[in-house]
């Protein structure tokens, strides 16, 4: 488990040092053009992305390589709170019989888990960094968990789940342009105890 995250971060790591090469002037100049704009688009973009079932991970590390850890999180939060809104939605209204469909088998043993405590489970299930929040949206629908329960958990769970890889963005940037990794390092050393907490989580749940 510490192997696979080790090389995970390490591989985040490059990713941020290589893109930050090319990629702070590039986010610059967008986000001078877009203006007040910036944030509507990026949390925009992350409803669509997420609503599509793309990784979220690698859009919390742009939320904070575009707009700082501050601002980066309330955006990341914010996006991500609307993209878990509306694909439940979309489940508890008009789009059951296809999301079931869709997810035939898969969804069973959330619904279980979600019956011994809504809130709790949903605040946990958004701690697990790995676990597919798109998918994640849709299948909740599907469960016994109220809209309460579910906006609730989601909300208290999302903005320590996003923390640690806006930090990342924001940290990587500013490593590239400042040569200061400290951080850098510190957000790398979040990143980990929240991926390995996470994993072990998932593995006792398969318990």
């Amino acid at each position: 488990m510490f192997l696979l995250v080790g090389v995970g971060l390490a591989i985040a790591g490059v990713a941020v040092y290589r893109s930050g090469g090319i990629y702070p002037g590039q986010l610059q100049n967008w986000l001078q053009q877009a203006g007040n704009w910036a944030p509507l688009c990026y949390v925009l973009a992350y409803i669509v992305m997420t609503i599509v079932v793309l990784p979220s991970t690698p859009l919390n590390i742009v939320g904070g390589a575009m707009f700082g850890a501050g601002w980066g999180l309330v955006w990341t939060s914010l996006g991500a709170l609307l993209a878990a809104i509306v694909p439940f939605t979309f489940t508890r209204t008009v789009g059951r019989e296809i999301v079931a469909r869709r997810l035939a088998g898969r969804w069973q043993a959330m619904d279980a888990e979600v019956r011994h405590g809504g809130l709790f489970y949903m605040f946990a299930i958004r701690l697990v960094p790995v676990m597919p929040y798109g998918l994640v949206n849709f299948a909740a629908g599907l469960t016994a968990v109220s809209f309460k329960d579910y906006l609730l958990g989601t909300a208290l769970g999302t903005v320590p789940s996003v923390l640690p890889f806006v930090l990342l963005g924001s940290y990587g940037v500013r490593a590239v342009q400042t040569r200061d990794v400290l951080p850098l390092m510190g957000a790398l050393g979040l990143t980990s105890v929240l991926v390995a907490g996470s994993t072990w989580y998932r593995h006792r749940m398969k318990k």
